[in-house]
C-alpha cells in the first residue's frame, strides 16, 4: 500500500468514525452500532470509499486480540470467587440453555451440520457486553438488582467466548477429516499448557526487569510484545490467537503490573476494536436484507424472542429477581453481541458456515443490537422507574436492645463511628440501604447490629427504637437522601441530637435550615491536617503549623455562619467570600509582621471556596 493510499484510507476511517459514533451515542444507540454503520456507509455496499475490506480486517482483528487480553487482565481468580454464584450459576445456565436451544433450531430447521450448529448456537447465545454495560451506565442502573445480575451473566459470556473461539479451528479440522483429529486436540492442549507454564515463570520477571527502566514507552512496548508474541505462537501451531491473548491476560491478572498494562493498552485496544467493527460493517452483505427481508427480520426477532424467553425464568429463579427486573434483564441481554462477529467470521473463513449464511446471521445480530436500546427504553417506560431494591429483598427485622445511637449509612464514615462506639461498649443500630455494602461488611464479620433498610422509612426507625435513642448519626453519602432522613428525624424524633455528615458548603447550609448545629464536612478535617503537614514540611514548627491551621479553621467556621444568612443570594455569597479572603490575608499579614514564616506555599484562601 503506497503512502498516499494509506493516508486516504486513514482519513476515510477517521472521518466516518467522527461522524457516525457521536450520532449513535447521542441517540443512545452505542458506539459499536456507530462503527458498524460507518463501515456500511464507506464500504463496498454503499459509497465504496474502501473497495477492499480484506486488508483492513487483517489489521483490525488485532483489536479483538487486545480486547481478549484486557478481559483476561480483569478476570482475577479472587474477583471470580467473590461472584462465583451469579457468574457460574446464572451465567453458565444462560449460555448452556441458549446455546443448546439455538443450536438445535439451526440443526433441525436450517439444516446446518452439527459442528456448524454448535458454533451458531454458542455465538448467538452471547450478548453484547459493550451495549449492556453502556446502557446500564446511561440509565444509572448498574447497581440495581438486575444490573448486577446482568453484569455477572456478561462476565461469564466473556469467559465462554474463549473456548468457543478456540473450538472453531478444531471443528473445522474435524469437519474436513470427517472425524475428530486427535493431533489437533493434543496440539491445542500442549500449546495452552506451554503458555500457562511459560507465562507463570517468565512474564513477571520480564515485567520486573522492564519496570526498572521507568519508561512508559518501554512498558507499553513490552505489553504489546507479550500480546503479539503469544498470538504469533498460537498462529504458528494453528490455534486461536485470541485464546493465547486471553491466557496471557489471565496470567497477569493478579500481578502488580495489571493496572499499568491495562492503561497502556487501552488506547490501542479502543482504536483497533473500532476498526474491527468498521471492517465488519464493510463486509456486511446489505443486499441480503433486500433479497430476503423476511428471513433476516425473522431471524432478528426470533433471536430476541428465544433468548428473552430463556433469560426471563433464569432471572426469576436463580437471579431471585422480581418480574419487572427479570423482564429488564431479558430485554437487555436478548440481542447478539460483538463476540458473535468474531466467531462467525472465523467459522466462515474456515468453511464451517457458508458465506451467505454468515452474512444473514451478521445482519440479524446487528439489527438486534440496534433494537436493544429502543426495547430497553420502552420496557423502562412500561415498568416505571420505581426503586426495585426494596421489592427484591425485604428489610431486615431489627431485634436489639435499646440502642443509644442510630447510624444512618454504614459506609466509610459510618463504620469508623461504629468502631469507636464498640470500643466504649455503647449500643447502637446501623442502617444501610445498599445490599453491596452490607454483603461486604458481612464478609469481614458482622456483629449483628447492622441491618438492611432505608433510614428514610418511618416504620424502620420505629423498629430501630429511635424513640429510645439519644444520638442520630447521619452518615449517608448522598446529600438529598441525608436531607430526607434529617427532615423525618427532626419531625418525628425532635429529642434526638443529630450529628450529620455534609458533602459541601451548600449541604451544610441546607442541614442548618433543619436545625442541625455544625454539620461535619467530610473533607474539611483531613484537608486541614494535610495543610498542617505541608506547613511543617516547609519548615514551620509543629506549634506554628497548628496555630495557622486553627486560625484558618475558626475563620472558616465564622464564614459558614455569615454566608448561611445569604446562601440563596449568589451575588451576596460571592461578595462575602471575597471579603473573607481579604480579611484572612490581612490577618496572616499582621501575624507575619510579628513572626515571619518561611516561604509562602499555595494560596491560603483556596479551601474557603474549594468545597462549594
Amino acid at each position: 500500500m503506497d503512502s498516499h493510499h494509506f493516508l486516504q484510507t486513514a482519513v476515510v476511517f477517521l472521518l466516518a468514525t467522527v461522524i457516525a459514533v457521536p450520532l449513535t451515542k447521542r441517540f443512545r444507540l452505542g458506539a459499536v452500532l456507530g462503527y458498524l454503520l460507518a463501515g456500511i456507509v464507506i464500504g463496498p455496499a454503499e459509497l465504496q470509499l474502501i473497495a477492499d475490506p480484506t486488508g483492513v480486517s487483517d489489521i483490525s482483528e488485532f483489536g479483538v486480540v487486545l480486547m481478549l487480553f484486557v478481559i483476561g487482565l480483569e478476570l482475577s481468580p479472587q474477583r471470580l470467587w467473590v461472584m462465583r454464584r451469579s457468574v457460574f450459576g446464572t451465567g453458565l445456565l444462560q449460555v448452556l440453555a441458549c446455546s443448546i436451544v439455538i443450536g438445535v433450531i439451526a440443526y433441525a430447521w436450517f439444516g446446518l451440520m452439527p459442528g456448524a450448529a454448535a458454533i451458531v448456537g454458542g455465538s448467538l447465545a452471547l450478548s453484547s457486553t459493550a451495549f449492556g454495560l453502556q446502557i446500564l451506565a446511561e440509565r444509572k442502573e448498574a447497581g440495581s438488582a438486575y444490573g448486577r445480575q446482568s453484569f455477572s451473566i456478561l462476565l461469564f459470556q466473556d469467559l465462554a467466548a474463549i473456548p468457543l473461539i478456540a473450538a472453531v479451528p478444531l471443528l473445522a479440522s474435524t469437519s474436513a477429516r470427517h472425524g475428530i483429529d486427535p493431533m489437533a486436540v493434543l496440539r491445542t492442549i500442549a500449546v495452552i499448557v506451554a503458555v500457562v507454564v511459560g507465562g507463570r515463570y517468565l512474564l513477571r520477571p520480564v515485567f520486573r526487569f522492564v519496570a526498572r527502566a521507568d519508561s512508559v514507552e518501554v512498558s507499553t512496548a513490552t505489553a504489546l510484545l507479550v500480546v503479539m508474541g503469544t498470538a504469533l505462537l498460537m498462529e504458528e501451531v494453528k490455534v486461536s490467537v485470541t485464546l493465547g491473548a486471553f491466557l496471557a491476560g489471565v496470567l497477569l491478572a493478579d500481578s502488580e503490573y495489571r493496572h499499568e498494562l491495562e492503561s497502556n493498552l487501552e488506547p490501542f485496544k479502543g482504536l483497533l476494536l473500532g476498526l474491527f467493527f468498521i471492517s465488519v460493517g464493510m463486509s456486511m452483505q446489505i443486499d441480503l436484507l433486500l433479497q430476503a427481508p423476511w428471513l433476516v427480520l425473522g431471524l432478528t426477532f426470533g433471536l430476541l424472542l428465544v433468548k428473552g424467553l430463556l433469560l426471563w425464568p433464569l432471572g426469576l429463579t436463580l437471579g431471585a429477581l422480581q418480574r419487572g427486573d427479570a423482564l429488564r434483564l431479558a430485554v437487555l441481554l436478548a440481542s447478539g453481541g460483538e463476540f458473535a462477529f468474531v466467531v462467525l467470521r472465523q467459522a466462515t473463513d474456515r468453511g464451517l458456515i457458508a458465506g451467505q449464511q454468515g452474512g444473514v446471521l451478521v445482519l440479524a445480530i446487528t439489527l438486534s443490537m440496534g433494537l436493544t436500546p429502543l426495547l430497553v427504553a420502552a420496557t423502562g417506560k412500561l415498568l416505571g422507574t420505581g426503586k426495585k431494591e426494596e421489592s427484591r429483598r425485604p428489610y431486615d427485622t431489627i431485634d436489639v436492645d435499646s440502642p443509644r445511637v442510630i447510624i444512618a449509612g454504614y459506609g466509610r464514615m459510618g463504620q469508623i463511628v461504629a468502631r469507636v462506639l464498640r470500643t466504649r461498649n455503647i449500643p447502637f443500630v446501623a442502617l444501610d440501604h445498599s445490599i453491596e455494602q452490607l454483603d461486604l461488611v458481612q464478609r469481614f464479620g458482622n456483629r449483628g447490629d447492622i441491618f438492611y433498610g432505608d433510614p428514610a422509612r418511618p416504620e424502620l426507625l420505629r423498629a430501630a427504637q429511635a424513640d429510645k435513642a439519644e444520638v442520630f448519626i447521619l452518615a449517608t453519602d448522598d446529600p438529598e437522601s441525608s436531607l430526607r432522613v434529617a427532615r423525618l428525624v427532626r419531625r418525628q424524633y425532635p429529642h434526638l441530637k443529630i450529628v450529620a455528615r455534609a458533602r459541601n458548603r451548600q449541604h451544610v447550609w441546607r442541614l442548618m435550615d433543619l436545625g442541625i448545629d455544625e454539620p461535619v464536612r467530610e473533607t474539611l478535617f483531613s484537608s486541614l491536617k494535610m495543610s498542617r503537614k505541608a506547613l511543617e514540611a516547609l519548615g514551620l514548627s509543629a506549634e506554628e503549623a497548628v496555630a495557622e491551621v486553627e486560625r484558618f479553621r475558626r475563620r472558616d467556621a465564622e464564614l459558614i455562619k455569615i454566608q448561611y444568612l445569604v446562601y440563596d443570594d449568589e451575588a451576596k455569597l460571592l461578595q462575602t467570600t471575597r471579603e473573607a479572603v481579604e480579611d484572612l490575608d490581612k490577618l496572616f499579614e499582621a501575624d507575619a509582621e510579628i513572626a515571619p514564616p518561611p516561604e509562602k506555599g499555595p494560596d491560603a484562601d483556596t479551601p474557603l471556596i474549594g468545597d462549594r
